[in-house]
């Protein structure tokens, strides 16, 4: 059965997750196919999932909030992980989201911190061995006996966090939304959508539209269904059309807290302000559930959620499903009235260490390099325009002052700015870089960069990958 490897070590471990990566030609063709059949992913997810011996209702007892979007649901995601750890320091809390940015063990976190290579290991080859196995399901011919490499992950967080008995978990949607090898868990405590823009269209459909009725897939019957205020208004006709459809006992638009202001928030940007708030109104909803977790009891919501049912509540109204709803003149998207359970008058000691201790690397992040000397690294791992501007909203901010010094005296010496871009399979570079020079102030010459290095996503000279970690 593991001929192929010598060992169960985690180096083997990586070396056969990587063998279940998709080459430059397999994607090429699933991008030339375009979105697939839901019935069909439905029905190759739960095959997965009965083959390792779990059913869908298995995985309710991960306590869930889970969370879709375009932008800010990775850094939503971190925000809520951190919350939970620190209102309940006891409790485990699973957090699970994609890429990593060195190691593949940062996509499977428990209290923060990525699980172990021990641990890593030890749950992938049980996950290995059950997929060889079948727990009885038949071979199907069309397709393999293990899923692929984003698929394998997911099945693992939820192999790993079911028998680390964790007390509650945040998943981050990998893509879309709807068809989503995360979106196998029947009843999470919540589900929310956070910023949406233009992104996977060769999966998810060209129009905002047809993205935002992906994303908003993640809504289950009886469940809370909160969203942020949307760039694009009619992405919040959608997304209310879904939640009726879909039975969500809610649906709620939350604004960005202003007293957010006054707080330093552990990731750098204002756009992140926006993402604390979501991810403190998810939280409060969480603990405002009537499926609470026995952990968090003493850390309940003084204002239960009394709209978790079977029955959507009309905290906002709920529109009926139509290809192309229309708001009530009475709504404004972007002012919605909130309910009064949702927003704090006032952050409570535990929120605000939870939102201030947060860590995120690679969103807007800073590093003095501790080598070099006057070298300081700005790094983000934006991917689509939109989040492209804000990364250079974000970037602009941190050299301002720099460049207005410099500006009163011409003759000093101005920083140098050195851009270093990647962009992966499937994107378009021209529009990615426009949308980052977009808010930046030119330099004393009038350019945006004294030097620009365009990297390979090739990571040696000879062509080779490295395994990685």
């Amino acid at each position: 059965m593991f001929s192929e490897y010598r060992s169960r070590g985690y180096e083997e471990a990586i070396v056969a997750l990587n063998s279940l990566q998709s080459n430059a030609s397999v994607l090429a063709a699933i991008q030339a196919a375009g979105p697939q059949p839901s019935e069909r992913v439905f029905g190759q997810t739960n095959y997965y999932l009965r083959r390792l011996g779990y059913k869908p209702k298995d995985l309710n007892i991960l306590n869930a909030i889970h969370i879709s979007g375009t932008k800010g649901k990775g850094s939503t995601a971190a925000f809520c992980s951190s919350l939970l750890n620190t209102i309940n320091p006891s409790a485990k809390v699973g957090l699970f989201t994609s890429p990593h940015l060195v190691a593949v063990r940062e996509r499977i976190r428990i209290n923060g911190k990525p699980i172990s290579e021990e641990m890593f290991s030890k749950y992938f080859w049980e996950l290995w061995e059950r997929f060889e196995d079948g727990n009885g399901e038949p071979v199907r011919p069309d397709l393999p006996i293990r899923p692929a490499y984003f698929r394998y992950l997911t099945y693992m967080a939820y192999h790993a966090f079911i028998a680390e008995r964790v007390d509650a978990t945040v998943f981050e949607v990998g893509v879309g939304g709807l068809l989503d090898p995360t979106n196998l868990i029947p009843s999470p405590i919540v589900t929310g959508v956070s910023s949406l823009g233009i992104d996977h269209v060769n999966v998810l459909g060209h129009s905002i539209a047809e993205i935002a009725g992906h994303k908003g897939g993640i809504f289950k019957p009886g469940v809370p269904a909160l969203t942020v205020q949307q760039q694009y208004p009619e992405t919040v006709n959608v997304l209310r059309a879904r939640a009726l459809e879909l039975k969500s006992s809610s649906f709620t638009i939350i604004p960005r807290r202003p007293d957010l202001d006054q707080l330093k928030i552990g990731l750098a940007g204002s756009h992140q302000k926006h993402n604390a708030s979501f991810a403190i109104a998810l939280v409060n909803t969480f603990l405002g559930s009537p499926r609470l977790p026995h952990s968090y009891f003493k850390h309940a919501s003084p204002i239960r959620d009394t709209t978790a049912s079977d029955t959507p509540s009309d905290l906002l109204p709920l529109l009926p499903s139509d290809p192309s709803p229309t708001l009530p003149e009475s709504v404004d998207p972007r002012q919605p009235e909130l309910p009064k359970d949702l927003v704090q008058p006032e952050l409570s000691g535990l929120f605000k260490a939870g939102i201030t201790n947060t860590r995120w690397p690679g969103r807007c992040q800073t590093i003095v390099d501790p080598v070099r000397s006057g070298v300081t690294w700005f790094l983000d791992g934006a991917h689509t325009v939109d989040s492209l501007e804000l990364c250079g909203q974000w970037w602009n901010q941190q050299i301002e002052s720099s460049s207005s010094s410099s500006s009163t005296h011409p003759t000093s010496n101005q920083p140098r700015r050195i851009l270093i871009f990647n962009c992966t399979f499937g994107r378009k570079a021209r529009d990615l870089l426009e949308g980052l020079i977009k808010p930046l102030s030119p330099n004393l010459h009038g350019g945006f960069f004294d030097q620009v290095i365009i990297t390979s996503n090739t990571t040696y000279s000879d062509g080779k990958f490295k395994s990685g970690k």
